[in-house]
């Protein structure tokens, strides 16, 4: 009889190891559950002593409310609790199991074809370029529009949303208010990344995609340098690229932009912080689906409950309910992220936070953002939930030019491209802050 191995065979090691993993997988859930009874406690309290201070009580009749007071409650306790490390640790221990829990990549069913929304836009464009899954376009000037005397305009939007955000309907369009200043205006579409593109790192984007568009819009032109429009997630893309080539950058103009991602207020990256990236490139590509149920979780009450009854204000506004099913469609249409970028993006920024701390590194060129001396407008949200104003008004203390403006606006993350009063302010003020420095 032949000995036994030590720890028993392979299935038996791998049992064992699914085992170890569940049991932390069933300890993080009974965390999580105990911190939300404390949040459903936390509401009840706030909501209880709002109740008994207001005058006169909350009358039937008053059930709006009522429950938008209890909305309000809600997100306080829940931001009370959601920002402690013991939550963060126990949510980022549940994602970490969960990735941990899944079958070998080998052992995976073939994935069924991706299934993406209508493309939305009201504004008329043409690709002037393509490679991989990356298309570079350019907007048609609007009839009877005198062009303006400024450097072509590139905008670079995030990786893990669509940029159909930036022209979902005419009045509703930070593209077209663009156009109408005069601007040539060209747009960078990341494409959805399909599990070929799981190597692709985050110097791929900023060398070789962005720098390639840079170029075509350059050529096109015959300019020497353009105007760079950053947003969100792009927003920091284009800071990267701006540093590592500041020549072909004339102006750099940010939105809602991440520059220092270890603010006390900043709870996406507080929750980022103990994810275990290795995991997640081994896995393969980041969710779409994921990301986007983390983003609703960032103010869950407001954003799965509050907005849906409040769409009961605007059942008589045909318009109204127009742009809240582009929304809507926009937001559930986000595509998976490649591995490998992803979880660079996760480590080195919001874990390490080295754009700010000045080790970040694409390649093996270091990203100096001192190297930006061209004149840079930084126009953020002062109700941003995503990018915390503080995330990103730091960022004049470590550019290397003096000429730096700010410009908040009173929106949240996404009412800083989509909002009334943002359509109104924020293309008027990039395109003649562009005028005053062509």
């Amino acid at each position: 009889m032949s000995a036994r191995t030590p720890g028993g065979g392979p299935a038996q090691r791998e049992a064992g190891r699914r085992a170890q993993l569940l049991a932390r997988w069933t300890q993080s859930q009974a965390r999580l559950q105990a911190l939300w009874s404390a949040i459903a406690c936390g509401t009840a309290e706030r909501f209880a002593a709002r109740a008994g201070t207001a005058p006169g009580g909350f009358a039937l009749h008053e059930a709006r409310r009522l429950y938008d007071s209890w909305i309000d409650c809600a997100e306080e306790a829940y931001a009370a609790v959601a920002h402690e490390d013991e939550y963060c640790r126990a949510q980022a221990e549940l994602i970490n199991t969960t990735i941990a829990l899944l079958p070998e990549r080998g052992q995976l069913p073939p994935l069924p074809p991706q299934v993406h929304g209508s493309t939305l836009g009201c504004s008329l464009k043409e690709p002037v370029w393509k490679q991989d899954k990356v298309v570079l376009y350019r907007y048609l000037p609007l009839p009877f529009v005198q062009a303006a005397r400024a450097q072509p305009v590139l905008i670079c939007y995030a990786l893990v949303n669509r940029p159909s955000v930036l022209d979902l309907q005419p009045d509703r369009s930070l593209v077209r208010s663009l156009l109408a200043a005069g601007l040539e205006v060209y747009l960078i579409d990341w494409g959805y990344p399909e599990d070929s593109d799981r190597s692709l790192a985050l110097s791929d984007y900023v060398d070789r995609y962005l720098g390639a568009c840079v170029e075509q819009v350059l050529q096109a032109n015959r300019a020497p340098a353009l105007n760079l429009l950053g947003i969100c997630q792009g927003g920091t893309l284009s800071l990267c690229y701006s540093a590592l080539y500041p020549r072909r950058v004339a102006n750099l103009v940010l939105l809602a932009t991440p520059v220092d991602f270890h603010t006390a207020d900043n709870l996406l990256s507080k929750w980022a912080r103990y994810l275990d990236t290795q995991l997640l490139i081994a896995a393969g590509n980041v969710s779409g689906a994921m990301l986007t149920g983390m983003f609703l979780a960032l103010s869950p009450f407001r954003l799965t409950h509050q907005k849906y009854v409040a769409l009961l204000d605007q059942l008589s506004d045909p318009r109204a309910l127009e742009l809240f099913a582009r929304m809507e469609q926009w937001i559930f249409d986000s595509p998976d992220q490649p591995a490998t970028a992803a979880g660079q993006f996760i480590r080195w920024l919001y874990q390490e936070n080295r754009l700010v701390n000045g080790s970040l590194k694409l390649g093996s060129k270091a990203v100096n953002l001192g190297r930006i001396r061209q004149p840079v407008l930084n126009i953020y949200a002062t109700q941003d939930h995503i990018v915390p104003p503080s995330a990103t008004t730091v960022l004049g203390r470590y550019l290397g030019g003096r000429d730096y403006t700010e410009y908040p606006v009173d929106a949240g993350h996404i009412g800083l491209y989509v909002s009334r009063q943002a359509g109104q302010s924020v293309p008027l003020r990039i395109s003649s802050w562009l005028r005053e420095r062509s």
